[in-house]
C-alpha cells in the first residue's frame, strides 16, 4: 500500500532527503550542493511509503499567493512505471487547493515532458539545461 504525506518528523524528512540523494546525485549525477539548496528550508516536503520503505519524495514551494511550485519529484528506479509519480502529483495538487493555490508550476526534465503532459500541465517554455540536464517549464491551472 503506497501512502504520500506531509514531511511532519526528522525520520520522515531524512527519508525524502535519502530518496532525492540516491534519484538525483547518485542516478542522474547532479552535484549535492544543487540538489540540497536555500529553498529547502522554507519548502513543503512530501513523502512516499510503501508500507513502511519510503519510495518517492518531491517539495513544494509558494511563489507568489496563489502560485505554487513543484519540485524534485522522484521516485526510486525499481519502483518507476507504477503510476506512483501520477499519485505524488494528484497528493501535492489537493495540498495546494487547500492552501488556496490556482496556479501549479514545474520545471520538468525534458524526458518526463509527456508524463506531465497527461497530468493537464502544459510547457511554457522552451528547452533550457539545469544542473547540466535539459528541462522545460511547464504550468497548470488549478
Amino acid at each position: 500500500m503506497y501512502k504520500v504525506k506531509i514531511v511532519e518528523t526528522k525520520q520522515e524528512h531524512d527519508d525524502a532527503f535519502a530518496i532525492r540523494k540516491k534519484v538525483f546525485v547518485e542516478e542522474q549525477g547532479v552535484p549535492l550542493h544543487l540538489e540540497c539548496d536555500a529553498e529547502d528550508a522554507t519548502a513543503t516536503h512530501f513523502i512516499m511509503y510503501e508500507d513502511d520503505k519510503p519510495v518517492g519524495a518531491a517539495r513544494l514551494r509558494s511563489i507568489e499567493q496563489t502560485v505554487a511550485k513543484f519540485e524534485r519529484v522522484c521516485i526510486l528506479q525499481d519502483q518507476r512505471g507504477k503510476k506512483l509519480g501520477a499519485l505524488m502529483m494528484q497528493e501535492m495538487e489537493k495540498h495546494a487547493i487547500s492552501i488556496d493555490k490556482q496556479l501549479l508550476k514545474l520545471h520538468a526534465q525534458s524526458y518526463a515532458v509527456p508524463f506531465y503532459e497527461k497530468l493537464g500541465y502544459i510547457v511554457t517554455s522552451p528547452e533550457f539545461m539545469d544542473a547540466g540536464i535539459p528541462h522545460r517549464a511547464m504550468e497548470k491551472k488549478i
